[in-house]
């Protein structure tokens, strides 16, 4: 990973696995490995200085492979856990000390209620004293059936472009963004080929109308599983160019994410 003096950019959201490697009863495993060298070649081919490494839900609460890559690069590599929600307090800052930010809520064919989540409410509390954030995958259309289950201190990141049923101001998901605000939560512009359809550069026009820019990051979601035929990674980084246009790649590639994950206000070299 490049560490010449340079604007930091983020890719906020890829994975990396082993063939064959997932937890008993997981609904898919991969037959193939997603690796980090090969990551790092194709962001760095693209320009791509740092990383957030988000669990693959099918390794479930294993998160030794992403803790590993995150030990050998420190600096320029981030992580988002699978946890329970019975993990100690200790266990959560062991996790902090190697780079770990927040966890992730993968609900994707599961039912949207939280109870186990929310009834453990010292789980909130271990959150609130590290900072971390809470990072959600929903189905399409999910997303209000879950926020308000979410203590309201606690900082949300919603994977791929929210899963809203329709790229309109007008759609429930979308709605409740806008009425949480930027400082509640965040929207990450990726899996543009898990919309069920929707014109990923519109629905991205509608989330900088009701939320602002500085509510937006970039992810890859490289090696983006399922749908492997979308990882082309240098397309993938060029969306993001078609979607908001020059005015706004740095504060979405940049500022936010470097914010967000690394507690940085300035990025100049």
């Amino acid at each position: 990973m490049e560490t010449r003096l340079s604007i930091p950019r983020v890719d906020t959201h890829f994975h990396i696995f082993e063939a064959s490697k997932a937890m008993v009863g997981a609904r898919y495993v991969p037959a193939y490995t997603a690796s980090l060298d090969r990551w790092r070649s194709l962001a760095g081919h693209e320009g791509i200085t740092h990383g957030v490494l988000v669990q693959p839900s099918f390794l479930g609460t294993d998160n030794q492979q992403m803790l590993n890559a995150l030990a050998a690069h420190r600096g320029c590599l981030l992580g988002i856990a699978v946890v329970e929600p019975t993990i100690s307090l200790q266990a959560m800052r062991q996790m902090q000390r190697m780079g770990v930010r927040g966890i992730r809520l993968n609900l994707v064919g599961h039912d949207h209620r939280v109870d186990e989540w929310i009834q453990n409410t010292s789980f909130w509390d271990r959150m609130t004293v590290l900072d971390w954030h809470l990072q959600i995958h929903t189905d399409p259309g999910r997303l209000p059936d879950v926020l308000p289950q979410i203590p309201k201190g606690i900082r949300v990141v919603i994977d791929h472009m929210a899963k809203p049923l329709r790229a309109t101001s007008s759609d429930p998901t979308l709605k409740l963004l806008s009425r949480l605000g930027a400082d509640r939560v965040m929207v990450k512009l990726s899996g543009a080929y898990r919309q069920a359809g929707l014109d990923a550069e519109k629905l991205t026009q509608v989330l900088l109308g009701e939320l602002g820019p500085t509510a937006l990051m970039w992810g890859s979601d490289w090696p983006c599983t399922n749908h492997e035929d979308c990882a082309d990674y240098s397309q993938l980084r060029k969306n993001l160019d078609q979607w908001v246009g020059a005015a706004w790649v740095e504060q979405i590639l940049s500022l936010n994410p470097m914010r967000l994950y690394w507690g940085t206000q300035d990025i100049t070299p």
